[in-house]
């Protein structure tokens, strides 16, 4: 117990007095000090303390010892028993580490990661708020409403989307949240997401779809939601053949007949925009979908659309990208000059050729125990692609054997990056 005139600024080597022959008298009636509790940051020690070895230094006479003769012995000062601590017991306050001295820093108010210096590894566990070099300008929260018209409620949309299920050995998640840029600028999410399942039981068919709407019109969220539901109806319709048709492995079929109900959907979506006057002039709608068998002896997964995005695979804790390559479709008989490459001027007694549409997209693959597939819409896949610090951080996630529950994937999906600040759309399964 220190003097009233020696603070931490004033206190002298040691705590003792500097005159001759005087032995310490402020400490004779504590005994052994504790040590300060450890806490999150590792041993804290209050500014201006002394490491206390025994009850030699601090005045009081150990057992077997006398004072000197002539001398009396202090008496022990009575206080408070949280100050003094018995041989084997924890004391009953434990010291704050001091506040500014650098020792024991504050944790922030929201925790983040950088990854892209290649530190945080330990962090495999714990929610991010963003990686790379820097955090993005955007608030991380919804700032403004879209602005709404009593005439047209139904385009009005969620900020977030969220939905999961399990079904025979896969489970999935999925997830769609507005772009920090259109939540700033009170725009609506352009992105849409659908998830069904058709069939009962082990013959029973799941069906996700993702669609983005054109940017250059204002229809671009009801264009997606109309290409996402559009696309489910045909799939419905034919859903125990293409059930049947993956249990059998029959590929070509399914790329053929995939690829004729995609066609007739966006046809019909093109249609649509030109009579009811919110056309772009090109795709209205991108449009990616998942197909995935409920039987849980059939591990084939379908993957097949039109437009931008990423489908990648997590196993053995490496990603493996699994975007197909688009192939183009094959060029007319004499639209091209002969060894030229240049494209035949249109002729001015035909209507003007339409904008060229973006080619079918279409994959299988086989999962096994333990695998994760990721599809998502080009609002995430184009941050995955340009900061490999999100993938690896998603990687250290998602590598535990339990998927995450429907918040935690949100979490996961809401990562943020500068410089990415599209509405985010993504399906991920979990493969039992």
């Amino acid at each position: 117990m220190e003097g009233a005139g020696n603070g931490p600024g004033t206190s002298r080597p040691g705590g003792t007095d500097d005159r001759p022959g005087t032995r310490p008298a402020e400490n004779a009636g504590e005994g052994p000090r504790a040590d300060p509790a450890e806490g999150p940051d590792g041993p804290a020690k209050a500014e201006g303390s002394r490491s206390v070895a025994g009850a030699r230094e601090t005045g009081v006479p150990a057992q077997g010892d006398t004072a000197p003769p002539g001398r009396r012995t202090p008496a022990p000062v009575e206080g408070p028993r949280a100050n003094a601590a018995e041989p084997g017991r924890r004391p009953a306050t434990r010291p704050e580490p001091p506040r500014g001295s650098g020792d024991a820093p504050s944790p922030p108010d929201r925790e983040t990661l950088d990854l892209g210096g290649g530190g945080g590894g330990g962090a495999a566990g714990r929610d991010v708020a963003y990686v790379g070099d820097a955090p993005p300008s955007y608030d991380a929260e919804p700032t403004s409403l879209p602005m709404a018209d009593p005439a047209a409620l139904e385009d009005l949309v969620p900020d977030t989307v969220l939905d999961g299920a399990r079904h025979g050995g896969l489970t999935l998640r999925v997830a769609s949240v507005r772009g920090d840029s259109a939540r700033y600028r009170g725009e609506v999410r352009r992105d849409a997401l659908l998830t069904a399942r058709f069939g009962v039981g082990d013959r029973a068919l799941v069906l996700v779809a993702v669609a983005t709407g054109a940017r250059a019109t204002p229809a671009g969220q009801r264009a997606a939601s109309a290409a996402c539901r559009w696309i489910a109806q045909a799939v419905g319709r034919s859903a125990a053949r293409l059930a049947e048709d993956i249990r059998e492995g029959r590929r070509a079929d399914l790329r053929a007949g995939l690829q004729r109900l995609t066609d007739r959907s966006l046809g019909r979506l093109r249609a649509t925009a030109r009579v009811e006057g919110w056309s772009s002039g090109g795709d209205e709608a991108t449009l990616r979908c998942l197909l995935l068998p409920a039987d849980p002896e059939c591990r084939t997964r379908v993957f097949f659309g039109v437009g931008d995005g990423g489908l990648y695979r997590l196993r053995d804790g490496d990603w493996q990208d699994l975007e197909p390559s688009p192939a183009g479709p094959a060029a007319k008989p004499g639209e091209l000059t002969l060894d030229l490459g240049i494209t035949t001027p249109p002729s001015p007694y035909e209507p003007a050729p339409e904008p060229p549409r973006e080619p079918f997209r279409f994959r299988t693959c086989v999962a096994r125990p333990g695998d994760r597939l990721l599809m998502c819409a080009a609002g995430l896949s184009d941050p995955l692609a340009g900061e490999p610090a999100l993938l690896a951080h998603l990687g250290r996630r998602w590598v535990a054997p339990e998927p995450p529950g429907l918040a935690g994937f949100l979490s996961d999906v809401q990562v943020r990056v500068k410089g990415y600040a599209d509405d985010r759309t993504a399906a991920a399964v979990w493969e039992a």
